[in-house]
């Protein structure tokens, strides 16, 4: 096994990094994965470029951090289902997930992360947003932070909203029917586990309402909350070429794929790392 020399290079000032010196299909050592995830838990989401990866070896990576588990809602590869194809097709007008959102904060321990390979780009557009729950919830005002501190919010898989963005790969690839709802209560304020920060957990596509108040009570102060979490400067932008991976740590940072590509075929891979119950 070779020595690696791990090289970071930021890519905002909210979040975000590029790694490079990492062949990610390789036999990484234990040093250079425990490396791997201390970037990934101070940066949020971390970067690889010109990576050939494998289905076999996306899952043999995906591994070293944690416990691979199968997305619910629909089917994933028929050789593996463990890998979901997030896919636009050239004829379709809404992307699989066109939204801010953190991946399945519907479920009771929603995931720890989740790891994307591009497979077919098109020629331009198709960037994805990330964004910094941490410096939201530092940006709040005392006042603020003290309010939401101790609430709870009902997550829903069947929003309006981010069940638009899945209607195409349902009508072909659901593993479930069209009125099934999966609901996850959630603390407002979480602290990470490996951290122990505080951030803000909450999301436009899955948030439905504050815990013991209705959604008409809860639209105002959500509204204002989502608005707050993807300030610019709490941002980054990644842009994909062939080869790039996204590694994102979904319990600290929220994600949102530009729509801005009509008329061409984008195709990504997608695992998804079992996560904890949000404290």
């Amino acid at each position: 096994m070779s020595i690696v020399e791990l090289h970071i290079r930021p890519l905002s000032g909210a979040l975000g990094a590029e790694i490079f010196g990492v062949d990610v299909a390789s036999d990484l050592s234990e040093k250079l994965v425990a490396e791997l995830r201390a970037a990934l838990v101070e940066h949020l989401v971390i970067f690889f470029r010109d990576q050939s990866l494998s289905e076999a070896q996306h899952l043999t990576f995906a591994d070293r951090f944690g416990e691979v588990i199968e997305y619910p809602m629909v089917k994933g590869l028929e050789a593996y289902p463990k890998i979901i194809p997030v896919i636009k097709l050239e004829h379709e007008r809404v992307n699989f997930g066109g939204l801010w959102h953190s991946d399945m904060a519907y479920t009771k321990a929603p995931p720890m992360g989740s790891i994307l390979v591009a497979r077919e780009l098109p020629p331009y557009g198709g960037d994805t947003l990330f964004a910094n729950m941490y410096m939201a919830y530092d940006a709040l005002s005392v006042g603020m932070k003290d309010m939401l501190e101790g609430m709870c919010a009902v997550n829903s898989s069947a929003k309006a909203d981010v069940s638009a963005t899945r209607e195409d790969r349902m009508k072909t690839d659901a593993k479930v029917g069209e009125d099934h709802e999966s609901v996850g209560v959630h603390p407002v304020i979480r602290t990470h586990p490996e951290s122990g920060r505080k951030l803000i957990y909450l999301n436009p596509a899955h948030t439905v309402r504050f815990e013991n108040m209705t959604q008409e009570e809860s639209e105002p102060l959500l509204n204002y909350l989502y608005a707050h979490q993807t300030r610019p400067e709490f941002t980054c932008r990644f842009s994909w070429r062939p080869g790039s991976i996204a590694f994102w740590d979904n319990r600290a940072a929220q994600h949102n794929p530009i729509n801005d590509y009509h008329g061409h075929k984008r195709v990504m891979h997608r695992v998804t790392l079992a996560g904890d119950k949000p404290v």
